[in-house]
């Protein structure tokens, strides 16, 4: 078979891409591993059709995020910004005001780490070294920090975590979307030609000219565009033949941060909305809506192993939720559905963050090779914007302008 440009991976960055790229004419396919759009994005829809909730992106970002424009007004949903907050800390379950009490928040920590972060090469943990905070108020921005990047604060870059704040254009404010950030994906991808459970298994490619193999045969094509997170390549479920060395070293400091999700379905509805989060590490964020059966688990870094191990064993996963929302003592659990990003060989991680020793990585992932391979996804911003949706979609829109260039000249 062939076409005019292959991209490969149909998430937010792939669809984005193909979908430029189609809008200006050109004859696009794209091959994408997994059974379903949407990469990193993942609805679960309950069966007795409650509200969706998310296993991948949770929301997006910013009044000025691009989604805004890609799904349109009247499906976007401002979420509320009146649910309870809670915490758990050294094993007891409070208001997220004890945060408050005699310290500094750990939000109000990463403002000032955003305002002056220090010189190249200091690790957040370095960075948090340095500010006289207290055992209690330490270990809770460090795990604010674990909980928002995914990594450890002995990895983390603190200039990089600074530069990607400053560096990010979506505005304020979060939101969801109507039938769940799903949506998304599907809507980019009306019209597209996209071929799900189609792995690309190897990428040759010279000047103006690329060779995809993959289970169905080969695809041939003047130009390719890769999506897929860097561990992918690293791993060599994708091979890229001939790739330069500078571009398989940059891909091998792009790693992803651990996560895990799921939706635990219970035998009994949450007596109030809530969020909390488990400064102890053991399941990250935790959200309950009044009325609704499930407790979604948002575990990132040392919290994703913890729930990984829990469910294996519902006792463990029942004992941890009893502590983190104590309204599940003695509920049974009916299902759990799970997202475990971190042993998904198809993305290797839940997202990318800038690393300490890794600084100009996401800038060499993201060149092109030869006018002929282009690379798109979150991991290419990393350090210059938030590894979010929004640079994923803007990722994917800058490879295809890229790619315009090159097969029109």
């Amino acid at each position: 078979m062939r076409t005019d440009i292959l991209v490969i991976g149909a998430g937010a960055a792939g669809l984005a891409c193909a979908r430029r790229l189609h809008d200006e004419g050109l004859a696009v396919v794209v091959h994408e591993a997994r059974p379903r759009l949407g990469g990193r994005i993942h609805s679960h829809h309950p069966a007795d059709g409650g509200p969706p909730l998310e296993l991948g992106a949770q929301v997006v970002h910013g009044d000025r995020n691009p989604a805004h424009a890609l799904v349109g007004a009247a499906r976007m949903r401002a979420l509320p910004r009146d649910v309870t907050a809670r915490i758990v800390q050294d094993g007891v379950e409070q208001g997220m005001s004890a945060l408050a009490r005699g310290r500094r928040a750990p939000w109000l920590v990463e403002a000032q780490l955003h305002a002056a972060p220090g010189p190249s090469g200091l690790s957040v943990a370095g960075w948090l070294g340095g500010r006289g905070l207290s055992g209690a108020e330490s270990g809770a921005a460090a795990e604010w920090f674990r909980q928002n990047w995914a990594v450890d604060p002995d990895l983390l870059s603190a200039p990089g975590v600074a530069a990607a704040q400053r560096g990010d254009l979506a505005g304020s404010g979060e939101f969801t979307i109507d039938g769940g950030l799903g949506t998304l994906p599907a809507l980019l991808a009306e019209g597209l030609d996209v071929r799900l459970g189609s792995p690309v298994r190897r990428l040759d490619h010279g000047p103006g000219r690329v060779t995809a193999h993959t289970d169905e045969g080969r695809v041939t094509a003047v130009a390719a565009v890769v999506t897929v997170p860097p561990p992918v390549v690293v791993s060599g479920a994708l091979s890229l033949t001939d790739l330069p060395a500078a571009k398989r070293a940059a891909a091998a400091g792009l790693p992803l941060g651990d996560a895990c999700c799921a939706v635990v379905t219970l035998d009994r509805p949450a007596p109030a909305s809530a969020v909390t989060l488990d400064l102890d590490g053991r399941t990250g964020f935790l959200r309950a809506t009044e009325g609704r059966p499930e407790v979604l688990v948002v575990a990132k870094a040392g919290a994703a192993a913890s729930v990984r191990a829990a469910l294996r064993d519902p006792e463990e996963l029942s004992g941890l939720l009893r502590v983190a929302v104590p309204w599940t003592a003695g509920a049974r659990i009916v299902e759990v559905t799970a997202a475990d990003w971190g042993a998904d060989p198809l993305s290797g991680g839940g997202f990318t963050a800038p690393l300490v020793g890794a600084e100009g990585a996401a800038r060499t992932w993201a060149e092109p090779v030869a006018d002929t391979l282009f690379f798109a996804g979150e991991a290419t911003w990393c350090g210059s914007g938030l590894p979010w949706m929004q640079s994923a979609l803007a990722s994917g829109v800058t490879a295809a302008e890229q790619a315009l260039k090159a097969v029109r000249r």
